[in-house]
Formats: C-alpha cells, structure tokens, sequence
C-alpha cells in the first residue's frame, strides 16, 4: 500500500512563503493498493494537484470523504477526472440528514460555485458509507462515526496484511482518560487498533486547546496519547493548524518526539511525502 499526502493542513489554506515545506493545501491523501486500484481519502484543495496525475479512465476511483465541512470537500470542484465524460467516481462519504448528493450540493450550486453538481461530466455515484463495510478491489474499507463537531468519519482500510487508519479530525480525548478508560470507551480505537500506519489529528497545542475544547481537533499530547493506545507502528500527524508556519510545525515535532513514550515511528505529516506501508 502506497499512501501519499497532497493536502497536510486543517480549516483553510495556506499560501505563504513560510509554509512552504509542510505544504499549505487542506486535507487529501491517496492510497494506491498493493492489488491495482487508488483510493482518495478526502477532497480539500490538495486534491487539484492529485487529479492532474491520474488517467481519468484507466480505473474507477472512488474518493471517501471523512465530512463535509468545507476544508475537505473545497476542491473537488478543481478535480480534473470529474470534468472527464468517461470518468468513472464514486464520491463516499457520512450519513445525515438528507443524501449525501444533496448535501454536496449546497457547495457544487450557486452562489457558492459557478458549475452545479448536475452539471459534472463525469459518471459519477454518490454512497453513504456502511458500518458493515466494503471491498474496493483486494481491500478492506470501513467507516466509523468519530467525534467531532457533525456528522464525521474515521476510515480502515486493509489489504495484504497492511492497515492504515485515516483519523483526520478526532477529539478523541474529549470527557476520556486515554491512558486508563476501556478501549470500547474511546472513539476511534477500533479503527486504529495495531494499524500499520495512523494519520491522526494533531491540530492544536496545550495553549490553544485551552480555547478550542470541544472543537472537534486534537491537543498534540492526546493524539500521542491515542496513538500509544491502539499500537500503531507508525504515526502521522495531520490536518496542521493554518497558523502553525513551518518553524512553529518543527517545534511541535520537536516536542512530540521528547514526550513520545510509543515505540512507533513519529512524524508530522508533509505534503508530498510517500509512505509504504506492508
């Protein structure tokens, strides 16, 4: 399994110079599995660039929104394979009130876009994930409501003794103690329980969650704590928050590493970066 972050930032974009080497594009990772077949993990504005580099019809791609606050979904809009006539997507994302197509379009419509959703060339299909799960080519994918402000997802997906837990927005510690509450008491644990690699929320340092609890987004030290817990193997830590310019984001890491207590790989994640996993 071959993971790739287009998009590493959380709330809005950034373009500034100073951000330049985490990246400035909000939440999209691909997965290109190990049995043929590419899964996008949310659709902010990194997935512009994403979309340039795939042949819109060389396979179904099939693109799993974790929610649809606009950081994630902002750049489908700006997803070349959707202006594609022979493009075939499926668009996956949370249940709620309404279906999904309809909630999507309430962005993909006027005022807010000059294209409407009906408007899109492509063929494309809009699913509610289900709790049961289901298969993508070889592998395994599963959705889990986690907690944060609406309707929101965790993502697992599986193949070839391989896992990786996509957990891009998570307040995991909210009203939880991560270190000694019964794992079927913390949200998201049984997504990331012995993943091979976890991309966990890490927006938010001890200062700023003074004013931000409930938010829906990570204290850095609770997403060390929650990554300790499930035992993941390796640790990505994501959705970076816009006012953190790349010397702020290398004292986080800084930080993160001295009070690691896993035996995991740490990292924070950049745009760019490769990472195989299985």
């Amino acid at each position: 399994m071959r993971v790739r972050f287009w998009g590493v930032r959380g709330s809005v974009p950034v373009a500034e110079a100073g951000s330049l080497r985490y990246g400035g594009n909000t939440s999209c990772v691909s997965v290109e599995l190990a049995g043929g077949g590419r899964l996008v993990l949310d659709a902010g504005t990194g997935i512009r660039t994403l979309g340039a580099t795939i042949d819109p019809v060389a396979e179904p791609i099939h693109i799993l929104l974790t929610h649809l606050h606009l950081d994630h979904i902002s750049g489908l809009l700006f997803f070349a394979p959707l202006f594609h006539p022979e493009a075939d997507v499926t668009i996956w994302g949370p249940p709620g009130p309404g279906d999904l197509r309809g909630r999507l379009a309430r962005y993909l419509s006027a005022p807010l876009s000059p294209v409407e959703i009906r408007e899109l060339p492509a063929r494309v299909t809009f699913r509610e994930c289900s709790p049961e799960g289901w298969r993508v080519g070889d592998a395994q994918v599963r959705a889990t409501q986690v907690v944060h402000r609406g309707p929101t997802l965790g993502y697992r997906i599986e193949e070839a003794g391989a896992t990786l837990a996509y957990i891009p927005d998570h307040e995991p510690g909210l009203g939880q103690d991560l270190d000694r509450d019964p794992s079927e008491w913390i949200s998201g644990y049984g997504l990331a329980a012995g993943a091979s690699l976890l991309i966990h929320d890490g927006q938010y340092t001890e200062a700023e969650y003074a004013l931000t609890v409930g938010w829906g987004h990570s204290l850095v030290a609770d997403a060390l704590g929650f990554a300790r817990r499930t035992e993941a193997e390796r640790v990505a830590l994501f959705h970076h928050d816009p006012g953190h310019d790349d010397q702020m984001l290398d004292a986080v890491a800084e930080e993160a590493q001295a009070s690691w207590r896993g035996d995991a790989h740490l990292s924070l994640a950049r745009e760019s970066e490769i990472i195989e996993i299985g």
